[in-house]
């Protein structure tokens, strides 16, 4: 008779415990306090939607190779000194860097917040903007590139998630 090795499947996803529900819609909406993503920018700019203000906090550098139409360009260093002559205080500040590799937004939003201002990170940066297939400004005119169907689907309309 051979011994055969029993095995126990045993899930990764479960090694640490789920939050209680509770303890999750916390979280959860925590989250959704403090981001907001890039099909949601757009929608507000597309449509005029009052209370928000996009800023991008890269360098001119960055500003000139691509940015969002309608943001400002207040580079992190420089919004203690600017963000109070620009800003209306009633708005709700949306930061954006170069993407999700990047803690540039994150750093500009704890600037902000400091100020006193409401602010948003939009998650994904100007890098999800762009592969979202929206359309940007440059130093040399409006850009846009194909949807990349691995963030958006590819017909360009809302996932609707």
């Amino acid at each position: 008779m051979s011994a055969t090795a029993s095995t126990e499947i045993t899930s990764a996803v479960l090694s640490v415990p789920a939050a209680a529900p509770a303890e999750a819609a916390a979280h959860y909406a925590a989250r959704l306090a403090f981001e907001a993503d890039v099909s949601d920018v757009h929608a507000d700019l597309e449509s005029g939607a009052p209370g928000v203000v996009v800023v991008d906090t890269r360098s001119r550098a960055g500003w000139d190779q691509g940015h969002i139409p309608g943001a400002l360009h207040i580079p992190t260093a420089q919004i203690a000194e600017l963000a109070p002559r620009l800003i209306d205080p009633s708005l709700t500040v949306v930061t954006y860097c170069w993407g999700p590799g990047c803690n540039g937004a994150t750093r500009a939003a704890l600037a902000f917040a400091r100020l006193g201002h409401q602010v948003k990170e939009m998650i994904g940066g100007f890098e999800y903007w762009v592969r979202e297939g929206f359309a940007y400004d440059s130093a040399t005119g409006v850009g846009q590139r194909p949807v990349d169907d691995l963030t958006a689907p590819r017909s360009g309309i809302s996932c609707a998630c």
